[in-house]
């Protein structure tokens, strides 16, 4: 394990920590939307020969048969990831870190367990959605409706796939079908509340000790990793964590005031939080 000194030392003198995550994240939790392996096998195996479903992913985004069985996946998904979901060590450890210090998260993950592990919703920007929240499909407006009491109960009634029919959830206006609250086409309702809200803290810590503290985000990543890196380089007293498994990318800017921790968030976080001595 290198040296975590310098980064537990950049953390405890921040006025404020900006966590970014993605799917690397999700993946040290046991939740791996790409994959077919043994967890996808074991709650989805029956759809999967039913429908040709290829992962939890290709599940979010079919155009199911029926609403009956779009909620029958998507109940099923809820209650397995969010109702019977328990804060995990990778999770503790993070807010262990975080401590007392100001925060802001921005995430493209949309299974809530920033805020069910204890993180504070007003700080936390889903740029891509949620599944605790649904939205008319059409949409024939914009209001945001919870979807985890709902999803409990459908998940309860599930069989074979499919859910009854009286538990199909219909827009509170129009009638018309619902949909989990996740970016996908044009009819997606952006949080714009939340986005000011991450505005306000960025403005409220420019010019002062921010440390951007990013996990599990791929190289690639230009939703969150890529404008995560160009704020630092405009912020001239920022630090910037970058903790990835397998694959390390700094720009050459930021790379004066960067660390790049190679290894599994579980571990990294586990040493970082022993580092920062709490």
């Amino acid at each position: 394990m290198e040296n975590l000194k310098p980064v537990a030392e950049a953390i405890q003198a921040a006025d404020a920590i900006l966590i970014g995550a993605s799917n690397g994240l999700s993946i040290t939790e046991g939740l791996h939307l790409f994959a077919d392996n043994q967890a996808f096998e074991e709650l989805f195996g029956d759809l999967k020969r039913k429908y040709g479903l290829r992962c939890i992913l290709h599940g979010m985004g079919a155009r199911w048969p029926s609403e009956e069985e779009k909620w029958g996946f998507w109940s099923r998904l809820i209650h397995h990831y969010c109702g019977e979901y328990k804060p995990t060590p990778v999770m503790q450890d993070l807010r262990a870190i975080v401590g007392e210090k100001d925060y802001f998260i921005v995430t493209s993950n949309g299974e809530c367990h920033f805020e069910m592990s204890g993180f504070a919703p007003e700080k936390i920007y889903e740029v891509e959605g949620n599944w605790l929240t649904m939205q008319c499909a059409r949409p024939c407006h914009d209001t945001l409706y919870p979807t985890l009491e709902l999803a409990e109960k459908m998940a309860a009634a599930e069989r074979d796939g499919k859910i009854p029919s009286e538990l199909v959830p219909r827009c509170p206006k129009c009638g018309g079908p619902m949909e989990v609250h996740m970016e996908g086409g044009p009819n997606f309702i952006p949080d714009t509340a939340a986005r000011q809200r991450m505005q306000a803290f960025l403005h409220r810590y420019h010019g002062k000790k921010l440390v951007v503290l990013e996990l599990g985000i791929g190289w690639r990543n230009q939703l969150i990793k890529a404008p995560l890196m160009r704020l630092v380089a405009q912020e001239p007293h920022a630090a910037y964590v970058t903790i990835n498994l397998g694959e390390i990318y700094i720009t050459d800017d930021i790379k004066a005031r960067s660390f790049g921790l190679d290894g599994p968030l579980s571990d990294m976080l586990s040493a970082l939080r022993e580092a920062c001595g709490v």
